[in-house]
């Protein structure tokens, strides 16, 4: 895992799009409008600058995965969740090429680390209320839904947690690039070791 800079935004935005042809494939209702692209580049933008994107590379350097270690978002999680108490996951995005490897559950277990390193309980996301499939697989990685909150604005809401001591890769875990630490991930710029 390294942290994401400017120049991995072209790889960053072919990954969506290869998520995006492969969801319509399955008959998923989810990011099909192209016209989301651009609002979902600048906060790309906006997320690599404040330190919280990250890259599952291999060590040759080929992209495989992406996450977002995401402030809480507002609109679904309020103060009586304790909303900072929790890593929050964000565009968690795996290249088909890693079909098969559970990369995003590597993912998932690595950004529980994160929150371990920060003394957090918990490991939070939220997802669009109308793809099971996806609801499916995080409830099968430890995941236990909370409640579905159902702004007109939004077409995500359905948001679930797991404790960030679940671990389903023992012994098998991402390790981060050497030039960052882990513990200070979404702080801002990387510290180096």
């Amino acid at each position: 895992m390294r942290q994401a800079t400017a120049s991995d935004l072209p790889v960053l935005m072919d990954l969506r799009i290869e998520a995006e042809r492969w969801l319509s494939a399955a008959g998923v209702d989810q990011w099909r409008d192209p016209r989301t692209r651009g609002p979902a580049l600048r906060k790309w933008e906006a997320d690599i600058e404040a330190g919280r994107t990250w890259i599952a590379a291999t060590s040759a350097g080929d992209v495989l995965g992406t996450v977002t270690l995401a402030r809480p978002d507002r609109d679904f999680w309020t103060q009586a969740d304790q909303p900072d108490s929790a890593v929050y996951v964000g565009k968690l995005i795996t290249a088909r090429a890693a079909a098969g490897l559970d990369l995003g559950g590597r993912i998932l277990d690595w950004v529980g680390s994160i929150a371990r390193d920060r003394n957090l309980p918990w490991v939070r996301l939220d997802c669009w209320r109308d793809n099971t499939r996806l609801q499916d697989y995080y409830l099968r990685r430890g995941f236990r839904h909370v409640r579905t909150e159902a702004p007109a604005h939004r077409l995500s809401g359905w948001m679930a947690q797991r404790p960030a001591s679940v671990t389903l890769h023992p012994g098998n875990e991402l390790t981060t690039a050497a030039s960052a630490d882990p513990a200070s991930a979404g702080s801002g710029a990387p510290h180096r070791r």
